[in-house]
C-alpha cells in the first residue's frame, strides 16, 4: 500500500479543525486512520474501556434507553462495550424499524447491537459475549467519541 502523506496530513488538520479525536477514511481495500491520544492493543484494535457494576435492569421497567448519569464505575465493568470511532449512533436499521436492542434483552455474541455512522459508512456494533443488555447509555443521533461508553451487557 502508498502511504498518501498529503492525505495524512489534511486527516491531521480536520481533527484539529473539528476538535474529533478519530477519523478514517477507506476506498476499496485500503483505509486511512488518524487519531490523536488513541490506546492500541496487538493486532490493531483500539483498546476497549470497560465499565463496572450497574444496577440490574427489570425487564419489566420500560425499554428505553437509559440516559441518567452511568455508574461512576461504568467504565470498568467487563460488560462495557464502548465505541471503537467517532460518529452517530443509530439504534436500528432505518427509520420506523424495530430496534436493535432494549434494556433488559439477551444477546448473543454477533449480534447487531447498534450503528455508528461516521464519515457517511454504516458501521455495524456488534457483540463480543452474550449476556443481558442492562444499560443503554446513548440515544438514537446522538454523536459519540471514541472510547466512549455505549452499553453494558452482564
Amino acid at each position: 500500500m502508498k502511504i498518501d502523506q498529503d492525505a495524512i496530513r489534511q486527516l491531521a488538520e480536520l481533527l484539529d479543525e473539528t476538535n474529533l479525536t478519530e477519523i478514517e477514511v477507506s476506498e476499496g481495500e485500503q483505509s486511512i486512520r488518524v487519531s490523536r491520544g488513541a490506546t492500541m492493543i496487538a493486532g490493531g484494535a483500539p483498546a476497549i474501556a470497560s465499565v463496572a457494576d450497574p444496577m440490574r435492569a427489570d425487564p419489566a421497567a420500560p425499554q428505553e434507553a437509559n440516559t441518567g448519569a452511568p455508574d461512576a464505575n461504568v467504565a470498568a465493568h467487563p460488560g462495557a462495550v464502548t465505541s471503537p470511532m467517532v460518529g452517530t449512533i443509530y439504534m436500528q436499521a432505518e427509520p420506523g424499524a424495530a430496534k436493535f436492542i432494549a434494556r433488559g434483552d439477551t444477546v448473543k455474541q454477533g449480534d447487531t447491537l447498534l450503528i455508528i455512522e461516521a464519515m457517511k459508512v454504516m458501521n455495524p456494533i456488534k457483540a463480543e459475549k452474550g449476556g443481558t443488555v442492562t444499560q443503554i447509555l446513548v440515544d438514537d443521533g446522538q454523536p459519540v467519541e471514541f472510547g466512549e461508553v455505549l452499553l453494558v451487557i452482564e
